[in-house]
This record gives C-alpha cells, sequence and structure tokens, in this order.
C-alpha cells in the first residue's frame, strides 16, 4: 500500500472533512492498494489537547556524556573527532561535550552512566 497524496485541511479533497471535523482535522491521505486494486481515504484528528511541560533537559551543554561507537562505524568515529571527543581505551568509550554533539547522530549512542 503506498500514500500518493496528502493533504491539509482546506485543500481541495478536505472541504467535506475539514467542514465535519473543523480544527480537529489534522490532514487527509490518500492511499492506494495495488494488490486489490482500492483506493483509501485516511484521516488524521486531533482527540485531546491538554498542556504538557517538556521533561527537564538531562544534560547541560558543557556536561561531559559517554557516547559509544561500534568498531566498524567509522563515519560516527570521524564525528566524534570532529566533536573533539576523547577516546577512552579502558571504558572503550568516547566522551564528548554534549553541546558539541546535540542534534546530531551521536546523541542516539549516548550511554547513560549509573553511580
Amino acid at each position: 500500500m503506498t500514500t500518493r497524496l496528502k493533504l491539509k485541511p482546506g485543500q481541495k479533497g478536505t472541504k467535506k472533512l475539514f467542514a465535519e471535523h473543523g480544527d480537529a482535522l489534522v490532514c487527509v491521505r490518500y492511499r492506494y492498494d495495488e494488490a486489490s486494486g482500492t483506493r483509501i481515504k485516511t484521516v488524521e484528528l486531533i482527540v485531546e489537547k491538554i498542556s504538557w511541560q517538556p521533561p527537564a533537559r538531562k544534560f547541560g551543554d558543557n556536561d561531559l556524556v559517554s557516547v559509544r561507537i561500534g568498531f566498524a562505524e567509522k563515519d560516527l568515529m570521524e564525528s566524534a573527532k570532529a566533536a573533539k571527543g576523547r577516546w577512552n581505551p579502558e571504558a572503550r568509550l568516547w566522551f564528548i561535550r554534549f553541546g558539541k554533539i546535540k542534534g546530531t547522530t551521536l546523541e542516539k549512542h549516548i550511554v547513560l552512566m549509573v553511580s
């Protein structure tokens, strides 16, 4: 099944659904099933809206974080070097300032140390 079209509320092809659901309508998708030869219209609706506070940040920009990078991941190692990371062979981890890797793929490789 493939999605060929994703429409925002108010665009042609969404007017009836927009009239029915109003501001709760997020988008309308047209999906096509080649096996059965059918077109499926799906809608995304907002069903609840409540206030929310994002969780407190775990690390400050100057905090040193430990990052585990596999031996074969050469591109990540180069990124760690570019971010001024230091390799610790005893711990087998890279230590890098969080501010240098925030928002990069290295952020997903952070190892939380339990003290």
